[in-house]
């Protein structure tokens, strides 16, 4: 089934963070259908900076495509603001659906973009991110390929601006439509009622956001389609990881801390490793000449 098909289908898809090719297997191990490349989980993990429009391209496309590699699940990718102009997004997106992602996620702020839960953004003029959708449209491979538009303009410009510049962006051929950082359950509600039946809705969740944090079942209860919650592996995984610093450099040794860890054969059994030497066999010089 297609990521376009399953949109259509009324219950929400649920749709977890991940940064590179052990995350990805873990999430698809967990049972879910699809996958979310978030820009800002890379930038956190890969450079150990703010989602502040440091990670590039080049960047972002070698992770999908070591992501393709390990698992077959849709991957939504984050493009930021298409890396620059309507050429930029263009090339943006041949690179990303050659690396195998399934949907490009393209923002209206300036380049280089910030978080869209961090304050001081700024937007190009909605004209020009209308083009950059159409520009993006045009270059795919495939009319599988989902753009989905997201607007930060509700912290910059305004609710009302916000939902015009969305208007903007189906009408340029946006296939998915993602308002970010809403701000309360009211803006929730009104944005899904707004474009009830026009086209899909996708909710970002962040844990100290902007956005109030809500089900997947409430929201597909207001009308949403997609939910996604980008960099919560991050986090959960940095807390982890400090305390198992601080329990090594305390105690000089990982028993303290075992009982938070895989051991050996766990992490070996949960990426396949038997299964792998076992295929790697099948290909061992036989005599053959």
């Amino acid at each position: 089934m297609s990521l376009r098909t399953r949109l259509a289908a009324r219950e929400i898809l649920l749709t977890p963070g991940v940064y590179d090719g052990l995350t990805a297997a873990l999430a698809e191990q967990a049972g879910f259908e699809a996958l979310y490349l978030s820009g800002a989980a890379v930038a956190y993990t890969r450079l150990g900076r703010p989602d502040i429009g440091l990670t590039s391209v080049s960047e972002m496309a070698d992770t999908m495509a070591l992501i393709r590699d390990r698992v077959d699940l849709p991957v939504i990718i984050d493009a930021d603001t298409g890396f620059g102009n309507a050429l930029n997004a263009q090339r943006t997106m041949r690179l990303y659906e050659r690396a195998g992602a399934h949907a490009l996620q393209v923002e209206d702020q300036t380049f280089p973009k910030r978080c869209g839960h961090l304050s001081d953004k700024s937007l190009i003029p909605k004209g020009e991110m209308a083009g950059k959708i159409a520009a993006m449209a045009d270059a795919r491979a495939s009319d599988e390929t989902l753009i989905i538009a997201r607007t930060d303009a509700v912290a910059v410009e305004g609710f009302e601006p916000a939902l015009e510049r969305a208007e903007a962006y189906i009408e340029a051929g946006a296939d998915v439509l993602f308002i970010e950082a809403l701000r309360s359950d009211g803006e929730l509600q009104t944005v899904a009622d707004h474009f009830r039946g026009r086209i899909p809705l996708l909710a970002n969740m962040v844990e100290g956001g902007a956005t109030p944090i809500r089900s997947a079942s409430d929201l597909e209860a207001l009308g949403f389609s997609i939910v996604i919650f980008p960099g919560g592996v991050v986090r959960a995984l940095a807390r982890t990881a400090e305390a198992y610093y601080a329990s090594l450099h305390a105690n000089g040794s990982n028993r303290p801390f075992s009982d938070r860890m895989f051991d050996f054969d766990g992490l070996n059994a949960r990426i396949g490793t038997a299964d792998m030497l076992a295929k790697g066999k099948r290909f061992e010089d036989d005599g053959r000449a």
